[in-house]
């Protein structure tokens, strides 16, 4: 069967974050799809099959880490849309069946995909103890993200020590049940970012994620009640680095991005 590799949040190779794109025709068993994510060793490695037609959803979406299925994931799921639009297997906006609900990805004119994902709510929460320490930095604020994500979103004083962070992932991973959204405020605007963000995810099985979907869904929300606007646009400061722009609409968060195949193959097993 094919396997790709998409580069997701980005406009070109080597950047945003990479998932692993298998369509099939149903779901094997758990263990291979474990097993096939773990050799890919991805952040996320997505499988999807099409449902039968005059239902509430087109495919079918899973999501793996190395090391786990995940509730949500949102590069997973634009690596897929542009794997289904690029290949000219759907066309128009796809409605994938997930653990999440119905997620709809919609390809525009120029290339770019926006997703349509649940608004993740945000629940002010005490600080943990030893937080700053397994970070590396005394959080401002600290915020549970619900269930479909389940991360700690803490604000850290500004945009510098986002990027100085050196976190303890084995005392981070007592904090939350994945991970930890570091963000500040964009130093400057004019860079064409307004917040900036980086994604620890010790629980799954992933030290930094590179760019994060789901976690725009906490951070979109966040920083737009700050900001005042409803559209925004995240820089994730990882190694690879990419920028998510989002939009916030009560119950729900679009987030837009672009998408490039790297590796396109076969998988013999």
């Amino acid at each position: 069967m094919r396997i790709r590799i998409v580069d997701a949040f980005t406009d070109r190779p080597f950047a945003g974050n990479p998932a692993g794109v298998l369509l099939l025709d149903s779901f094997p068993d758990d263990d291979w799809l474990q097993n096939v994510a773990l050799e890919v060793n991805h952040a996320e490695t997505a499988f999807a099959h099409p449902l039968p037609g005059g239902g509430g959803a087109d495919w079918a979406l899973r999501w793996f880490t190395p090391a786990t299925e995940v509730a949500m994931c949102g590069h997973a799921t634009l690596a897929t849309a542009h794997v289904l639009h690029s290949t000219g297997v759907h066309r128009g906006p796809v409605r994938f069946a997930t653990r999440s609900g119905v997620l709809v990805a919609s390809p525009g004119e120029d290339g770019a995909v926006t997703l349509d994902f649940p608004t993740a709510p945000l629940t002010p929460i005490d600080l943990p103890e030893g937080l700053g320490r397994a970070l590396g930095a005394e959080p401002r604020t600290a915020f549970d993200t619900g269930p479909n994500i389940g991360d700690l979103l803490v604000e850290v004083a500004d945009e510098r020590t986002v990027h100085a962070l050196r976190p303890d992932l084995e005392a981070l991973a007592a904090c939350s049940a994945r991970g930890v959204i570091a963000t500040a405020r964009a130093e400057n605007p004019a860079l064409g970012y307004d917040f900036v963000s980086r994604c620890f995810f010790p629980n799954v099985g992933i030290a930094e994620d590179p760019v994060t979907g789901s976690a725009h869904t906490a951070l979109a929300p966040y920083w737009s009640e700050r900001l005042g606007r409803s559209v925004l646009t995240g820089l994730q400061a990882s190694a690879r680095s990419g920028r998510v722009r989002t939009e916030v609409r009560g119950e729900r968060t679009f987030l837009r991005g672009r998408a490039v195949t790297v590796i396109d193959g076969e998988l013999l097993v």
